[in-house]
């Protein structure tokens, strides 16, 4: 269970993502996020639409029967997304995804045939304990990487906001890009 501390940063992270993104500035937001793409940008989705929070008493990694998993809205958010890509013309290097059937189907969905599963991506939204290690770990995967073509990653929202500070929606993008050992919010790319 999360602490408080930790659902407090979640909900100071969401006010500052829309104090920050509103309508105006998601445009330019948008704009620079798939221009970024376009450079052998890295970019972290949120699965898509998966109703619930968190996962059923007792579910098993390897079992989607015992998993939240994506309504038919979140089936076809995966599908638009990855026509986006398509119809923006934009090269995909590789596609890793958490090992959580939500995740993994967004990505199937949306780059079939492409998807490579990715640990360190996995939630731990009820395993604080391995936020810090697991985080630290992705964070290397994502300044590794230079292409070709952008990196796709398909994820929680906790890991997403402990990389990168924003509370996103399901199926929402954040791009991102290294600024020497760091990782800088480019923009957003928007169910």
């Amino acid at each position: 269970m999360p602490t408080l501390l930790h659902t407090r940063r979640l909900l100071l992270a969401w006010a500052y993502s829309l104090a920050c993104y509103g309508p105006a500035a998601a445009q330019d937001s948008d704009a620079a996020a798939w221009e970024a793409l376009r450079s052998h940008g890295v970019v972290l989705f949120r699965h898509a639409n998966a109703p619930g929070v968190g996962d059923p008493p007792n579910f098993k990694l390897g079992d989607c029967g015992t998993q939240r998993n994506l309504d038919a809205a979140g089936k076809e958010q995966a599908r638009q997304l990855g026509q986006r890509f398509t119809a923006l013309n934009i090269p995909v290097g590789a596609v890793l995804s958490s090992e959580w059937c939500r995740a993994r189907d967004t990505a199937n969905l949306a780059f079939p045939g492409k998807v490579q599963d990715q640990p360190v991506f996995n939630s731990f939204f009820d395993n604080s304990a391995s936020a810090a290690q697991q985080t630290a770990a992705a964070r290397a995967l994502l300044l590794a990487w230079r292409g070709p073509g952008a990196l796709v990653v398909f994820t929680h929202q906790v890991n997403m906001t402990e990389l990168s500070g924003i509370f996103p929606a399901s199926a929402e993008g954040v791009v991102l890009r290294r600024v020497g050992q760091n990782l800088q919010v480019v923009g957003r790319v928007r169910p």
